[in-house]
């Protein structure tokens, strides 16, 4: 798929479909003027008619009105004014091309999506979303990108960084949608070198025996059931002066939960290949930072493990030194991202980041409290949280701050062992789950964002298909641009 910018009148050369976004102020936009006067007012008339909709999201299909020079005359809603005009862009852009992306098309163009960068950068990612879906694996495919996307209202910058984006989290969203079989450790790990090769970032790849000397016993207490070995990924940028501090980013990256021991039901296991979500999301943000040219210096760590049932398998009651030194006693083995965490929260510090920042589809207990749509946020520094609420309030994608109360540390005091990898019983689940990572970052800036669920989609929504969403990566990479 290649995107090309114009500059002349966009109703003076044919194309396969023009898509334009409409909302309840439609009466105003300059499209309506170009529009009436190519079809002798009767576009308005159809507006008036109440039969296309400006509902958000909601696409219209106008089959070769008489005066436009494309195939189809495709209107997208945006609704009443928008308070987040990025997301209202990018959703737009996403739902237009994923109406459209149900057969194959030469060229589309688009026109009217947005007027600041940030809004343009974002409808050319939603574009980009829109056209890829999960179908890898099927015969016939139901998704079919079009050969070429034109944008209207856009310079060369902004349509190079939004084609970068989109690529992004594309990236992600493909990992993510990797069946177990294809996708596991060692194969995660060729994907990276290769990202990296392509983007211009470093890596090193920690192998078992690496892991073993540096004394990683919780990540290899977690991959022990396997037959796959773990594999632990050092990503590294430098957009800055060697001496400046970096960004650390760490990815849990299971690449398929059985739950171990404490095995999940049917139901729940079968989407648990997307539990390596957030070392997908890692490596995008390094893909799209990389090529954007950020001034950051940044580390990423990403650990690689495969969470099954074995002879071999880490058990209840076991007690895991981590690579801190810190002993974990195991209560639960579906508790077994937050482990691998640790070791790789651990590795992180010898870069002395100046702020760290993990990713996880780490609790069940966080969907429950914030429901799919929406990131817990945990810190320990308020500044820093402040911010990524913030900007990713900015982009559409939202966060939430849950209570990090000392006296939660309670609840993962060990008996046996220093620490234990659950809290007491149903209740807070997530906040345990963040009081046990920040064990491990050594009062350092750090935030976690549980994804566990907007990472994911169930169901397909307007502007994505289902299953991997590349949450959070828009949003991370126009902070580091910014």
């Amino acid at each position: 798929m290649q995107l090309q910018i114009h500059s002349d009148d966009w109703l003076s050369r044919a194309c396969d479909a023009i898509v334009i976004p409409f909302g309840e102020n439609w009466k105003s936009r300059p499209q309506t003027q170009s529009l009436d006067q190519a079809t002798n007012g009767w576009f308005s008339r159809a507006m008036e008619s109440g039969e296309i909709s400006t509902k958000p999201n909601k696409v219209t299909l106008l089959i070769e009105p008489a005066g436009v020079p494309a195939r189809l005359l495709v209107i997208v809603g945006t609704g009443s004014e928008p308070a987040n005009p990025s997301q209202v862009f990018f959703r737009a852009a996403g739902s237009a091309m994923r109406a459209l992306a149900t057969k194959p098309r030469k060229s589309v163009r688009f026109v009217g999506f947005g007027s600041s960068p940030l809004e343009i950068r974002a409808a050319i990612a939603g574009a980009m979303v829109g056209s890829q879906g999960q179908d890898i694996y099927r015969t016939e495919k139901n998704t079919f990108p079009p050969d070429l996307i034109e944008w209207y209202g856009a310079n060369d910058s902004q349509v190079w960084a939004g084609e970068v984006i989109g690529n992004a989290v594309n990236l992600a969203r493909d990992l993510v949608n990797q069946p177990p079989n294809i996708l596991y450790p060692e194969s995660f790990a060729s994907k990276a070198e290769q990202v990296a090769h392509e983007a211009g970032f470093s890596i090193e790849v920690w192998d078992k025996a690496k892991l073993e000397q540096e004394k990683c016993g919780a990540l290899l207490g977690v991959a022990r059931g396997s037959v796959r070995d773990p594999n632990l990924l050092i990503l590294r940028y430098q957009g800055s002066s060697p001496d400046s501090q970096p960004l650390a980013l760490v990815g849990k990256g299971v690449t398929f939960d059985s739950g171990g021991y404490s095995l999940k039901p049917t139901d729940g296991m079968l989407t648990m290949k997307c539990d390596m979500a957030g070392a997908a999301t890692v490596l995008g943000i390094f893909q799209a930072a990389s090529k954007l040219r950020v001034r950051r210096n940044l580390v990423g760590v990403i650990g690689l493990v495969e969470n099954l049932v074995s002879g071999d398998a880490f058990k209840l009651g076991d007690v895991l030194r981590a690579r801190s030194g810190k002993t974990i006693e195991i209560h639960n083995t579906d508790a077994e991202g937050r482990l691998v965490l640790a070791d790789c929260l651990d590795v992180a510090l010898q870069s002395n980041p100046s702020k760290m920042i993990d990713f996880a589809t780490l609790t069940g207990a966080c969907v429950v409290a914030l429901g799919n749509d929406v990131a817990g946020l945990m810190s320990n520094h308020n500044s820093l949280q402040s911010e990524i609420q913030t900007f990713t309030e900015q982009c559409g994608e939202y966060t939430w701050p849950l209570p990090m109360h000392s006296f939660y540390n309670e609840q993962i005091a060990g008996k046996v062992a220093d620490i234990k990898n659950v809290g007491e019983g149903r209740w807070g689940g997530a906040i345990t789950a963040a009081k046990f990572l920040e064990e491990f970052v050594q009062s350092r800036p750090w935030a976690h964002l549980d994804i566990a669920g907007p990472a994911f989609l169930d169901a397909p929504k307007p502007w994505c298909d289902a299953g991997g969403s590349g949450f959070l990566i828009r949003s991370f990479a126009e902070w580091l641009l910014a």
